[in-house]
């Protein structure tokens, strides 16, 4: 097996990846850094980013604003003092950006344009137009060409984290081109992997997202924290579950029923106001948990909208203008066109609430540690904790550029001390990982699929793990994935060859997913209360005695997850009521 040697491998080259590695080489350019993906970084997932990046930059926002907005966005489940980190560092990061040339759209006077966002109470979100993640992808990766320290590894997926004497040294991953496996011998790693999105069937996220790092670190012994809060975004494309970004809304777009009701203003979040009136009022831009929650209120009272694809609401932009949308929302009107046949400059567009975020995530501290030394975590697969019970729009790609730098800087201060490692230790491991993927070549008479259990899995997931949730269909997910796991064992590969064996991949991610299904269930059950994202039917009301707590899950190969809790970290901000009801001024 051929041997990669760095001093530190990063796993996944998006935001997270490509912003820990440019820390890395800015820090020492002797570094070698490796940037492993499993597709070309300009395809990661944050390209998919529309709305922006929140950030302090205006005479009338401040550090502490976006403090509060987030902590009570949260529901007080974030560590405080990694929120302080971050909004401190969030406008450094986006001056950056600028710096190295992204585009962010800007105002009459030439100064930086921010909108609103939902659940934030003055506007600090930084744009480009509606392709925000896009423009910030692309500076990152075209910056990071620039360090010759980076030797990129595009299409390789990682398999397993390689861990002797208590650290982790590196991984195994194979080369989709040859189908060969590699050995990645690294002082530190990094996993800055994305999320789980695609174990639900509606979902935002792209194929790729399938929770490949927090996997890798949860069979390591790392434990995946407070993965019961998976986010829905209230406007999703219904036939595709195409994301229309929280900007329609930042702009001006209205939500309303099937009798045109503004509905939002009978859930806590506002009376309605007059359209335009420069007046922020909540409406519209509650934070994302609150107003997907309203949507499922609605279908129960009977004033969705039916369509082919299920109860809609209608998002109306039309009052905006075509000027303005073309503008401002220019992806949104061309997605929404080629893919709904609806143009929003002169038709409401029908949306309904789809899997978008995961909360939860690999346990790392406000230096992106994870407790297995010499592994380090950032942006959707970690979880540090920022965005607590409920993420606020726009923060995540904040937090990618803050905590992949950060990342970045504790692994290169880490490998300044790393003692070398056994080689003959780590080979036999990276062998015995070699093995395991054999196994699923020489495997003959399997009973089970790939895409059989797979759909099973997201049926489970979506029936019994969505907006609301209760004990019996918790527990029957939980029996439901375990059994899963147990048939996944029987999995046979149709393809046997070593070529861009997507066969082999797709049960690679399988596996994956279903471990990542089985922690959020088994956490989602164990938690008897409902906070932010995490809503019971059983146990309505929010617990701050008992559950005032990160949930642990632990990995266990063939027994469901130990859930375990630690404490929140509370700095300034005492737990109080959530309210979206008056005027943001």
């Amino acid at each position: 097996m051929e041997t990669v040697r760095a001093d530190v491998a990063i796993i996944g080259a998006g935001g997270a990846g490509l912003r820990a590695a440019i820390a890395l080489a800015e820090a020492d350019p002797k570094l070698r850094v490796a940037l492993i993906s499993k597709v070309y970084p300009m395809r990661s997932h944050t390209c998919a980013a529309e709305g922006g990046a929140a950030g302090v930059i205006k005479s009338d926002d401040s550090l502490e604003h976006h403090f509060n907005d987030t902590v009570g966005g949260g529901d007080w489940l974030c560590d405080q003092d990694a929120v302080e980190y971050l909004v401190q560092e969030a406008p450094k990061e986006l001056i950056q950006l600028e710096h190295w040339g992204c585009p962010w759209s800007r105002e009459p006077n030439g100064s930086v344009a921010v909108r609103p966002f939902g659940g934030m109470k003055k506007q600090r979100t930084w744009f480009a137009a509606d392709k925000s993640g896009f423009h910030i992808l692309h500076t990152l990766f075209q910056t990071s060409l620039r360090f010759p320290s980076i030797e990129r590894y595009d299409e390789y997926y990682a398999t397993d984290l390689i861990v002797d004497d208590g650290r982790c040294q590196g991984f195994t991953a194979i080369e989709m081109r040859s189908g060969q496996m590699k050995r990645f011998q690294a002082g530190a790693v990094i996993i800055a992997g994305g999320g789980a999105g695609r174990m639900f069937p509606f979902t935002t996220n792209g194929a790729i997202k399938t929770g490949d790092g927090m996997a890798l670190a949860y069979r390591a012994g790392v434990p995946l924290k407070d993965m019961e809060f998976v986010q829905y975004h209230p406007t999703g494309l219904p036939n595709t579950g195409t994301l229309l970004t929280e900007a329609c809304r930042g702009e001006g777009g209205i939500l309303v029923n099937k009798n045109g009701r503004r509905f939002l203003q009978d859930y806590g979040m506002g009376p309605e106001t007059p359209l335009g009136k420069p007046v922020f009022k909540t409406m519209e831009l509650g934070p994302r948990d609150r107003v997907s929650q309203a949507f499922w209120h609605e279908q129960k009272k009977g004033n969705m909208l039916p369509t082919k694809w299920g109860d809609c609401m209608l998002l109306d932009m039309r009052h905006l203008g075509e000027k303005t949308i073309n503008e401002r929302l220019p992806l949104v009107r061309d997605v929404t066109t080629s893919y709904l046949g609806v143009d929003p400059v002169t038709d409401p567009v029908p949306v309904r609430p789809v899997v978008h975020y995961m909360m939860g995530g690999i346990h790392t501290d406000i230096r992106a540690a994870t407790p297995l030394a010499g592994l380090f975590a950032a942006g959707e697969c970690a979880c540090v904790s920022i965005n607590g019970a409920n993420r606020l729009g726009s923060n995540s790609l904040t937090e990618l550029l803050v905590f992949g730098r950060r990342a970045g800087l504790s692994a290169a201060e880490y490998v300044r001390s790393a003692r070398p490692g056994n080689d003959a230790a780590l080979e036999a491991k990276a062998t015995a990982a070699q093995a395991r993927i054999r196994s699923l070549f020489e495997k003959t008479g399997g009973k089970e699929s790939t895409a059989g259990l797979r759909k099973e899995m997201m049926a489970t997931m979506e029936q019994n793990a969505g907006i609301y949730r209760d004990a019996n269909g918790l527990s029957e997910a939980c029996t439901k994935l375990g059994e899963l796991r147990h048939r996944y064992a029987e999995v046979e590969l149709n393809d046997k060859t070593n070529v861009y064996n997507t066969d082999l991949l797709q049960a690679l991610e399988l596996g994956s997913m279903l471990d990542c299904a089985e922690a959020v269930t088994v956490s989602a059950l164990a938690r008897t209360e409902s906070r932010g994202a995490h809503q019971r039917l059983d146990f309505v009301e929010r617990n701050d005695t008992k559950f005032l707590r990160h949930s642990l899950a632990f990995h266990h190969p063939a027994q469901p997850p130990r859930v375990d809790y630690c404490d929140v970290v509370i700095t300034t901000s005492q737990p109080g009521v959530r309210d979206y009801s008056g005027d943001h001024k």
